[in-house]
């Protein structure tokens, strides 16, 4: 009877950053002494790191030939993986090294309210305070203040569906708006129903979320009783600010949050149709804080400043708080 085969065990330790350095440097040149050069290391040192690293994962990464070489479908796999990891590790270091000693505020939101509202009055807090550093990041994801390095947050959301502790900037509340010269072009507005002689441009994916229907063209027709009005035809679009720009461009009639395109209709890039009948939303914008963040001075002048901003938005845009 013959033996069985020794089972084999899998390591489990991590596999040393400098192995990865030498694998991403031969994986990029394909050739190991272009490799040591790169590392400035001997070329015997490089295949030696090579060596380990395929003794650790425990199995081959490279194809050694006479004049070549080439990865394995194990290599190729753990480049995929491994080379955008060492980057996110090599621009975190940069960042810190960037902002030691320095005083910086990071926000996270999402992407249409950073380039519609935010970032247009960031030049007024640049002013006031040029030794703070501001890193916005955007995303769609609700970010966990408690893990992430962000130290404000402004979010969207229901009155019951705000984080405990935020802070409301201001409600939500929707308006028609055109480009002027869009509406000089077509025949004047006068009552609801006229808006079916333009294309209207729609949140195309306001089906796909909770509470998205509010600002929609459906509720605003049946809050005018218009339920089944139909437009010259629809232009959907995923953002707020994709809707917004869409409406500048004269491509049609939009349904803007008001806080949003404030800073539009003042400056007469965009009008307000029938400016008496803005529809309520039950939205609205929160600012919440980072749990180690309040305690210093600069993500407390943050604060205050967004709540200036804030205050300043309810004013021009004279809907609910």
């Amino acid at each position: 009877m013959s033996a069985m085969p020794a089972p084999s065990y899998l390591r489990t330790r991590p596999v040393a950053v400098g192995h990865w350095r030498a694998f991403l440097a031969v994986a990029r040149h394909l050739n190991f002494r272009a490799a040591a050069d790169e590392l400035a290391l001997t070329q015997s040192a490089v295949s030696r790191q090579i060596q380990a690293l395929e003794d650790e994962v425990g199995v081959p990464l490279f194809l050694r030939h006479t004049r070549a070489v080439e990865l394995t479908g194990a290599g190729v796999q753990l480049h995929r993986a491994v080379a955008p990891a060492l980057d996110r590790l090599d621009a975190a270091v940069r960042q810190v090294r960037q902002m030691a000693g320095r005083r910086s505020v990071a926000i996270a939101t999402w992407a249409s309210f950073a380039s519609m509202w935010l970032i247009p009055r960031m030049e007024e807090f640049q002013r006031a305070h040029p030794d703070i550093d501001i890193r916005i990041d955007t995303s769609d994801s609700v970010v966990d203040l408690d893990t992430a390095d962000v130290d404000l947050a402004l979010r969207w959301a229901t009155p019951g569906g705000a984080t405990p502790g935020a802070e409301r900037l201001f409600g939500e509340q929707l308006a028609v708006v055109a480009s002027p010269w869009l509406l000089k072009s077509m025949p004047p507005v006068r009552q609801p129903a006229d808006v079916a002689r333009f294309a209207l441009i729609e949140a195309g994916d306001a089906h796909r979320q909770p509470y998205f229907d509010w600002i929609t063209w459906g509720r605003w027709f049946e809050a005018n009783g218009l339920g089944g009005l139909q437009p010259q035809r629809w232009l959907y679009l995923n953002y707020a600010q994709q809707i917004a720009q869409a409406a500048l461009a004269g491509q049609g009639l939009a349904l803007a949050r008001m806080p949003l395109v404030a800073q539009s209709l003042a400056a007469g890039d965009l009008v307000e149709v029938l400016p008496g009948h803005r529809l309520d939303a039950p939205l609205a914008y929160w600012l919440v804080m980072g749990p180690r963040s309040g305690e210093r001075p600069e993500v407390q002048a943050f604060r205050a400043w967004l709540l200036l901003q804030a205050e300043a938005t309810r004013a021009a845009v004279g809907g609910p708080d």
